[in-house]
Formats: structure tokens, C-alpha cells, sequence
């Protein structure tokens, strides 16, 4: 029963839950959300049960491939059953839809959008050349959108919507490369098993050169302060020297970028921090 206990938090992968809550947060906070606390918070719960739901049932479709390349993961090791995690994963989605319901319907449109997403992404749209890559990158980036949906200012983060999606297309195509000999075997077609790693990494690559390329606008613009260029900057070093190191350790590389990611969101935040004070 422990052990089932164990597998049924580790499915919802609390660490990504969070994460992805706290970007939502940011989201809401850069639009200006400073006092709508209640639904900033409905926003990020909505996000984190969301995300649990999400993972749930990629763990659900990804069994067999996760049996090669993780097979410590819940299902794999026999913590939890198949029917059990889709069963959990129904429940968490059903809570997030509870939670969304009171929110602007312009929210709540993009919540049930992403909850479509999140259900396609395994079962359809994984093993595809790139569109896997492409919906997972606008599924991170539209976390943004969604706090500042929630707190009725969605084209205040427009610009960080916009850059999140596009390092988040290039950290998936390094984890589609550290994966590759299990996608291979379950048979999907994934960007680097389909025009080669090498070509793969080089196509995110260039998508991290474009997000590299505008993320100076907002201070440009005048809309966030002097302290998120100094901060984005360094994450736009930590990303390009990621995605270098992917060349040579795609493993080593997709982890070091999430750090880079979540540098870039900070940057948001304390751009917005000072122009606020």
C-alpha cells in the first residue's frame, strides 16, 4: 500500500506541478495581478491539478516505452496499475475543471484547451516529427497566458508566452534525443528519429537563437525594467550553453536548460517588481 501511495504522487510528478503553478503565478503577477490574489491562486491550482492529470496519463500511454528507457517510473515497476493511474488521472482532472470554473471565460477557454492537449499529446501527437515538440512548447507557454487570462490581462505576456514556447520546443527536441532508443523500439517517429539527432538538435537550436534574439523586447519597449535584462541575459546564457552541451550530453543538457527556463520566467518578475516600485 506504501509503495502504491508513492507511485500514485510520483505519477503527478509534483516537482513539474509546482513548477508549472508558479509560472501561471508569474503570469498573473507580470499582467499586473499584484492584489487579485483569489484568482491567481484558483489560476495556479488549476494549473498544478492540470499538470498532474497530464502526466498521469502520459505515464498511462507511455508504459511499454517507459519499461526501456525509465523503468523505475510507477507503472513500469508495478506500484501502480495501468487502470489505477488512468483512473487517477481522471480525478485530478476532474478537480481541476472544479477549480477553473469561476475564472474569466477567456481562462477558462484556455484551460479547456490545454486539457484537450494534454490528453492528445501521448496518445496522438507524440510520436509525430515535431508536432509533439511544437504542443508541448505552446502547453508551457500558455501557462503564462493563463495567469493573465485569469486576471483578465492576457496581452501583458504575450512577449513571455511567446519566448517559454520557444525554449521549451528546443529543451523537448534534447529530451526526444536522450530518448531515442526507446521511441525507436516503441516505433514513433520523433523529430531526431525522423531527420536524425544531429538535424534535430541543430532545428532547436535555432529556435532558442530566435527566443534568444527578442528577448531583450520588453525592456526595449519600455515594459519591464533595467533588472530583467540583466537577469534574462544570464539565462539566455545558461540556454545556449545547454543546448551547445546537448551536442555531447542531451541528459546533462535538457536539465541544465530547465534551470535557464525558470531563470528566464524570474527575469519576468523582477523586470516587473521594479517597474512596479
Amino acid at each position: 500500500m506504501r509503495d502504491t501511495l508513492r507511485g500514485i504522487v510520483e505519477l503527478a510528478r509534483l516537482g513539474n506541478c509546482v513548477a508549472a503553478g508558479v509560472l501561471t503565478a508569474t503570469g498573473a503577477f507580470v499582467a499586473g495581478a499584484s492584489g487579485a490574489v483569489l484568482p491567481t491562486a484558483l489560476a495556479a491550482a488549476t494549473t498544478v491539478f492540470a499538470v498532474a492529470a497530464g502526466n498521469a496519463v502520459n505515464d498511462y500511454f507511455d508504459r511499454e516505452i517507459d519499461a526501456v528507457n525509465r523503468p523505475d517510473r510507477p507503472i513500469p515497476r508495478g506500484a501502480v496499475s495501468p487502470r489505477a493511474a488512468l483512473a487517477t488521472a481522471i480525478g485530478w482532472f476532474a478537480v481541476a475543471v472544479a477549480v477553473a470554473i469561476s475564472l474569466p471565460p477567456l481562462a477558462i477557454a484556455i484551460a479547456a484547451v490545454n486539457l484537450v492537449a494534454l490528453v492528445t499529446y501521448t496518445s496522438v501527437f507524440k510520436g509525430t516529427p515535431g508536432l509533439g515538440n511544437v504542443l508541448v512548447a505552446y502547453l508551457v507557454g500558455s501557462t503564462f497566458l493563463f495567469g493573465g487570462a485569469a486576471v483578465g490581462n492576457p496581452r501583458a505576456v504575450v512577449v513571455l508566452a511567446a519566448l517559454a514556447g520557444l525554449s521549451t520546443f528546443t529543451r523537448e527536441v534534447i529530451k526526444d534525443v536522450e530518448d531515442v532508443a526507446g521511441d525507436r523500439e516503441e516505433g514513433l517517429a520523433t523529430l531526431p528519429i525522423a531527420v536524425g539527432e544531429r538535424t534535430a538538435l541543430w532545428i532547436g537550436a535555432a529556435a532558442l537563437v530566435v527566443a534568444v534574439a527578442v528577448s531583450p523586447l520588453p525592456y526595449l519597449t519600455g515594459t519591464l525594467g533595467a533588472g530583467y535584462l540583466a537577469v534574462v541575459a544570464v539565462a539566455d546564457a545558461v540556454m545556449l550553453y545547454a543546448t551547445y552541451e546537448s551536442f555531447v550530453d542531451p541528459g546533462a543538457a535538457q536539465q541544465r536548460f530547465k534551470y535557464g527556463t525558470f531563470l528566464a520566467a524570474a527575469a519576468f518578475v523582477v523586470g516587473r517588481a521594479v517597474v512596479v516600485a
